[in-house]
């Protein structure tokens, strides 16, 4: 448990963190797979196949709902073993009409307890993805005024929190990075010598998953967001 001080720099995730995200992600693979309707394939094994592509796309091409419309018409392509139609395409497309311009849908208690926080501590924001997108999310979440600065970058690994410590000045083991991805918030910013606090969402993204060691405690796991209020 952390000691309760003030001035401590508290780094947050944005996505699935702050506001709900990969659940309209889900809804449209939910969708996807009603219309794919593969004679042989059950959802499961379907859904095993779009994981790989996404997999290859996320290192080749990055994140956001353009990669993953990609996604979506590689893997009718894999399935049916033929290019996508014309008509295919706009279908998926359709499907994915949802991920468009959809309103940032805060996490409960996110804005009170950013309020709090940010009068004790000193507040930055990390989120990985397409740059245009993430700004978009960014502008119209309305907490920007809560953070000395937010950061859009391409991948979360060790070498971006170290980079983020350089680039704030901060001591490492003096910060807390603040998520819900095991993959991206907290197990990269443990090997750069940070803090992590764990903070599950049922909806992260099976790409996002990934083992803790329940015996570091370097790792603070909460239940929801307005418990970090208790520990900083």
């Amino acid at each position: 448990m952390p000691q309760r001080r003030e001035g401590q720099v508290l780094v947050f995730d944005a996505d699935d963190t702050l506001w709900e995200n990969n659940v309209l992600f889900e809804r449209v693979i939910d969708d996807f797979l009603d219309w794919l309707a593969h004679p042989t394939l059950d959802r499961e094994e379907i859904r095993a196949v779009l994981d790989d592509i996404e997999r290859a796309n996320a290192v080749a091409h990055g994140y956001g709902s353009k990669v993953f419309l990609r996604s979506l018409g590689e893997c009718l392509e894999k399935l049916r073993a033929r290019p996508a139609t014309e008509r295919e395409r706009r279908e998926i497309d359709e499907l994915a009409s949802a991920l468009v311009g959809h309103t940032v849908e805060l996490m409960p208690g996110v804005a009170a307890t950013l309020d709090d926080l940010a009068t004790r501590h000193e507040l930055l924001l990390l989120t990985k993805g397409d740059r245009e997108e993430q700004q978009r999310k960014l502008d119209a979440c309305g907490l920007l005024h809560h953070f000395r600065a937010a950061h859009i970058v391409r991948e979360k690994n060790a070498d971006t929190y170290r980079w983020l410590a350089r680039e704030h000045d901060f001591a490492p083991a003096d910060a807390w990075m603040i998520g819900n991805s095991p993959r991206s918030d907290i197990l990269p910013a443990r090997a750069a010598g940070m803090n992590a606090v764990f903070i599950p969402n049922a909806n992260t993204w099976v790409l996002e998953h990934d083992e803790l060691d329940p015996g570091d405690r370097g790792v603070l796991r909460l239940a929801a967001f307005p418990d970090l209020r208790r520990h900083f």
